[in-house]
């Protein structure tokens, strides 16, 4: 992977025409947005050395330690995977057509080698451990990365096509320029993907001191979903935040960049990137890119410290500085920020992104010392109060367990509060008209619910109640759902646990009786195992309680989080 570092993976402008004239035939492959992240950045440079996705043999010795086949240092795999269904559809020599989301031509990939990976190994490679409830990144790997990789050359057409914030989506050359223009040799890259505040302006400010050098501000720019509020808000912080600095120290510049949460190796790989975007030092947190950063915890899933050691050691190779990254708080008797580690903690006063959001949602007042009241402002655009925000109430149980009756109780008390619009999507109806061509196997049982899922996060996206009742016997569905309605507001799940003998002796449909006689199968607590909620925000046994009762219940929770006032 010798290939100047100046040339870009797009091709002349003359040959574009060409090569969509070419893709008309070629095999078509239709990127996530994950792949998509990857593909920009190769195409870009920003992934500098590679001009093409790893081969079998780079990518075994990336795996094995952390090089590429040639020597040059590289931590992280960068693979086109695919499901099994189109690796059988490819041999080698093939001409393969890259697409993004809505079809749109961005490369052609001349297929140099189809291989299974042993995810395993590379998981303990990549993130030190292969279990997938021990890591986020492993559990993507296992579930969501297809099991085939495929490697070649390739031929860019088009970046990826970006509609927001078009004049801070900055190419590696584009930076380049940019700092040479102001005079910039030494330049500071800051990776974040979390809102800024006071304290992160003295933090940034004193590395770059350290340092001797300008700042650039990259952070991630993960669109995965056009309507996504908190993506706008977070870059319009970063704006504000940028104003802060004093005139020509500091750029702003948006990365596409698909984390894997691989701590110490995810450092470094981020530090080659930077160095390809024109910095000569980069800025380094002791739990950088660690799963569990952003959980206010005290846990952390690497060893504090070794992501700054990672990027350290490597240091002569890559060309790239690492400066630590050192947290500070407001010190309440010196009235100024200082650095955590110098003090005692009980002089130092700071508000996690829990307690933040907390006041945010609740309507409280946030201090200038911890923000800027222009950053607090974007924020209330992401952040309303609980009674201004949508949520779904997502109920789950036996058949005849009372969900689709509390689900009607509750439509018509919010309709007679009239606050929110509302919307009913029982599991029967749903069936009827959003899901009827599906059977009921755990697959299509699982796809059935995903797709109420994304009915409701639009509802619950755009300030509206959602209303779910349906059986959704699969926790791995009803925890995509509570993932995805999570983002956008309340996500409220009810467990209606009423025993299954006691819904048998309802039994208004005759499927009890029915799956009994041997007469249907797809039953679910006959033929079909239900798994109850490990942790809901409610359980409601309608065996004795009534319809109103339970909503009562359900109401009194409501009001108690702040939904309802």
């Amino acid at each position: 992977m010798d290939q100047n570092y100046s040339e870009s993976l797009l091709v002349h402008f003359r040959r574009v025409e060409a090569l969509r004239a070419e893709a008309l035939d070629c095999k078509l492959i239709d990127l996530s947005s994950r792949q998509l992240c990857d593909l920009e950045l190769l195409l870009n440079r920003g992934l500098y050395p590679l001009n093409g996705y790893l081969c079998r043999e780079d990518y075994d010795s990336v795996v094995e330690n952390m090089r590429l086949a040639d020597g040059t240092v590289w931590p992280m795999p960068i693979c086109l995977d695919v499901p099994e269904k189109i690796a059988a559809g490819l041999t080698v020599g093939n001409r393969v057509a890259l697409n993004d989301e809505e079809g749109f031509l961005l490369a052609l990939l001349t297929v140099e080698e189809i291989w299974q990976p042993d995810k395993k190994k590379e998981a303990l490679s990549v993130y030190g451990t292969d279990d997938p409830a021990l890591h986020p990144g492993v559990r993507q790997l296992y579930d969501r990365v297809g099991d085939w990789y495929i490697s070649g050359r390739l031929e860019g057409v088009s970046l990826p096509i970006h509609y927001d914030f078009q004049h801070l989506r900055l190419s590696p050359s584009e930076t380049v320029r940019s700092f040479t223009m102001n005079g910039w040799r030494k330049v500071l890259g800051f990776h974040t993907d979390e809102y800024l505040h006071c304290a992160h302006r003295e933090m940034v400010i004193a590395a770059a001191r350290e340092a001797g050098a300008a700042i650039f501000l990259q952070p991630v720019a993960d669109l995965s979903h056009p309507g996504n509020l908190d993506y706008y808000t977070q870059i319009r912080c970063y704006q504000a935040f940028t104003q802060k600095f004093p005139p020509n120290m500091i750029k702003l510049g948006l990365t596409p960049f698909a984390s894997r949460k691989a701590g110490p190796k995810e450092a470094l790989w981020q530090a080659i990137i930077r160095k390809n975007f024109g910095c000569s030092h980069f800025m380094v947190a002791a739990d950088h890119a660690d799963p569990q950063a952003a959980s206010d915890g005290e846990g952390r899933f690497y060893r504090r410290g070794a992501a700054q050691e990672m990027v350290a050691a490597y240091v002569k190779e890559t060309g790239i500085a690492m400066v630590p990254q050192r947290e500070m708080g407001y010190h309440t008797e010196l009235k100024k920020y200082v650095v955590l580690e110098q003090v005692e903690e009980a002089e130092v006063a700071t508000i996690s992104s829990r307690e933040l959001r907390r006041r945010l949602v609740s309507g409280e007042d946030v201090p200038t010392w911890f923000s800027y009241p222009e950053v607090v402002d974007q924020l209330q655009c992401s952040f309303p109060p609980r009674s201004k925000q949508g949520f779904t109430i997502f109920m789950t149980g036996f058949s005849g367990s009372g969900k689709s009756t509390i689900a009607k109780v509750l439509l018509v008390k919010f309709m007679e509060m009239c606050d929110r619009p509302v919307t009913l999507l029982d599991g029967d109806i749903v069936r009827r008209n959003l899901s009827s061509e599906l059977t009921f196997s755990q697959e299509h049982r699982n796809l059935n619910i995903t797709r109420i899922g994304f009915v409701a996060s639009e509802i619950t996206k755009n300030g509206g109640i959602a209303l779910c009742a349906p059986i959704a016997p699969y926790e791995e569905s009803r925890q995509a759902n509570r993932e995805l309605i999570s983002r956008y507001g309340g996500y409220i799940e009810v467990h209606v646990a009423t025993p299954l003998e006691v819904c048998e002796q309802r039994d208004r449909k005759g499927l009890y009786a029915k799956a009994r006689a041997g007469k249907v199968k797809g039953v679910t607590g006959i033929t079909d195992p239900y798994i109850p909620p490990s942790n809901p925000e409610l359980t409601i046994d309608t065996t004795t309680m009534t319809p109103m009762e339970a909503v009562q219940e359900i109401l009194l929770y409501l009001e108690e989080q702040g939904y309802v006032v």
